[in-house]
């Protein structure tokens, strides 16, 4: 059995505490070696049960709890300044940028196509008054094409073919792989060797993980999510609920 990091973060205090009339003053795990450590956190684990479960959901209150701080502080600044969330991002619809609505999505996932098509339906309807912000949120532990469908979206965007890429890579997305982002290239008429650089360079991945993080200090555990000037939404939208949200937005509500 193995623990896992925050486990054994948990219980360290709980271990310095019974190991603290060590005569040579020294703290437990400077005694032990780290087998020896986690053979008697696990000792400990199974004379204790219950103390140990009683601290590990403290300490996940305590994460959790720090987490929605961030959350509600990140979210609070959006909502003073909506335009926190352009940054180099791809943009679309209104130039005015009074409402923002960002997306986070990921190229693979099926309910983020199912949410590109009601967004793009929305945004057809909505666009005079709606500003529509890509932020890249790939899923790649189960989604094994969302981050390099990702780099190649990022990689068109250097050439100003971002969201016909983005469009193609979502209605077609059975199709993704190497071969359909290189064929999706030619199509366009983008410098394919640009592209192969772009996509593969580290300024690619800076830009990705950039997105994955900010998304992540705003609550975002699953796609797609949405942030409208500082509310957010999750899950697939309903067309009705965000053109609700405009209409309070654009009544000062």
């Amino acid at each position: 059995m193995r623990l896992q990091p925050y486990l054994l973060s948990a219980l360290v205090a709980l271990l310095l505490m019974i190991t603290s009339c060590a005569s040579t003053g020294q703290t437990a795990n400077a005694q032990l070696s780290d087998a020896q450590f986690e053979t008697k956190v696990l000792e400990i684990i199974r004379k204790n049960p219950q103390v140990i479960l009683d601290s590990v959901q403290s300490y996940q209150r305590s994460q959790a709890q720090q987490e929605e701080q961030l959350r509600d502080k990140v979210l609070s600044q959006i909502r003073q300044e909506p335009r926190l969330l352009l940054r180099n991002s791809p943009v679309t619809g209104s130039a005015s940028q009074k409402i923002i609505m960002a997306e986070f999505s990921d190229f693979e996932c099926p309910f983020c196509a199912r949410g590109y098509a009601v967004v793009k339906e929305f945004m057809a309807k909505n666009q005079n008054d709606v500003t529509l912000v890509f932020k890249h949120f790939p899923l790649k532990e189960i989604h094994k094409q969302a981050e390099p469908a990702a780099l190649a979206a990022w990689a068109a965007a250097q050439q100003g073919k971002f969201w016909e890429y983005h469009d193609a890579l979502f209605e077609q997305q059975g199709k993704l792989g190497e071969e359909f982002y290189l064929e999706l290239a030619n199509t366009l008429k983008l410098d394919v060797d640009r592209f192969n650089r772009d996509r593969k360079s580290e300024e690619a991945k800076a830009a990705i993980n950039k997105d994955f993080e900010l998304g992540k200090s705003l609550g975002v555990r699953g796609t797609p999510s949405f942030v409208v000037n500082g509310v957010f939404l999750s899950g697939v939208p309903d067309i009705k609920d965000l053109e609700s949200l405009v209409a309070q937005i654009k009544a000062g509500k």
